[in-house]
């Protein structure tokens, strides 16, 4: 029998044993499951089965007289019966409309938002892979003259504006004619294409607009480096506490590591579709006994982040997949309880 496919009792006791290691951290006895499970079954009937999962790969006991806990492959089964029946609460978060509501907030904001109300929810780290701005629509564009030489250039797309500062030492007379032209050349385009045609822009107006290169080469240079600076936005309030609660001292180092490589988090939050998953780390790997449950993020349909809560394998994930559905659910405008 493989493990993904337990039928009848054997599959009820595996969830049984995750949920409530998860809930109390302590190993799972035959006694606990019948006490608080199966109360028709014999603790020697149970002591088989549980034994019978152990030969499976699915349970590991700690010391040979303790009870067992589940191992990577246990946790991916319960997982993977999780997300078939996931029940949504829509009242689950509070803020995530509003969000959107606010057409003058920037990108970075929302994503900032977003990242703060999954946190406040679930408790764990959360992390927000910006991997989509490429993707973004752009409407409008617009370079406001500031005091001396500089400028703001907001960048109106389908999914909030980016802003950034420009020192092009140009006239506002410039600025506003960059703008018209900027805006009638790629509204309606996305930023990747933007970005790209920008390049061979350099000498479509120099006549007609003084400093225009100079304006393009500061708007590339600054639109790169708003990229650079929000493609990661990392939360992690009280995740100290909730990780002491959780695991071990070795398994806390291992996340707060985890947390400053910007590479593995990166990889952590590719996403492959456009559902919900997650991510179990081997024993035998650098981050051992950490997982991340990640989903793709998209604002007014397009795709623009991935979002992951970072912790140990025994976390709610119950809990935390509903709070992910529910918030990927409402920024793609979906909101049935059906």
């Amino acid at each position: 029998m493989k493990e993904d496919k337990l039928k009848g009792r054997k599959h009820e006791l595996m969830i049984a044993v995750v949920e409530d290691y998860i809930n109390d951290a302590s190993p799972i006895t035959s006694g606990g499951v019948q006490k608080n499970h199966l109360t028709s079954v014999s603790t020697a009937t149970l002591r088989n089965e549980l034994s019978a999962l152990e030969a499976m790969g699915l349970l590991k006991q700690l010391h040979t007289s303790g009870g067992r806990v589940p191992t990577v492959l246990g946790y991916k089964y319960y997982v993977n019966h999780l997300l078939q029946g996931l029940t949504l609460n829509y009242d689950q978060l509070d803020g995530v409309k509003s969000l959107l509501d606010e057409r003058s907030k920037s990108l970075s904001e929302i994503v900032s938002g977003v990242a703060k109300i999954i946190n406040k929810a679930v408790k764990y780290p959360t992390v927000i892979y910006v991997n989509g701005y490429d993707k973004l629509v752009v409407e409008n564009i617009k370079i406001i003259p500031l005091v001396g030489d500089s400028a703001l250039a907001l960048i109106q797309t389908s999914s909030g504006y980016l802003t950034n500062t420009l020192d092009a030492k140009a006239s506002s007379e410039a600025y506003e004619d960059a703008s018209k032209y900027l805006t009638k050349k790629f509204a309606g385009k996305t930023l990747g294409e933007m970005m790209h045609d920008m390049e061979k822009l350099e000498n479509d107006m120099l006549e007609e607009i003084s400093g225009f290169k100079e304006i393009l080469d500061t708007l590339i240079e600054g639109i790169n480096k708003f990229v650079e600076e929000n493609h990661l936005n990392i939360r992690q309030e009280k995740a100290i506490d909730v990780l002491d609660d959780s695991a071990d001292d070795e398994q806390t180092k291992r996340m707060m590591k985890l947390l400053g490589d910007q590479e593995e988090l990166e990889r952590a939050l590719e996403t492959s579709g456009e559902e919900l998953s997650v991510e179990m780390v081997d024993d035998d790997e650098e981050y051992s006994g950490l997982a991340v449950i990640k989903a793709p993020l998209c604002i007014d349909g397009t795709p623009v982040a991935s979002i992951g809560v970072f912790g140990p394998q025994r976390m709610d994930y119950k809990g935390i997949a509903s709070a992910l559905k529910v918030i990927t659910s409402q920024l793609k405008g979906e909101n049935d309880e059906t």
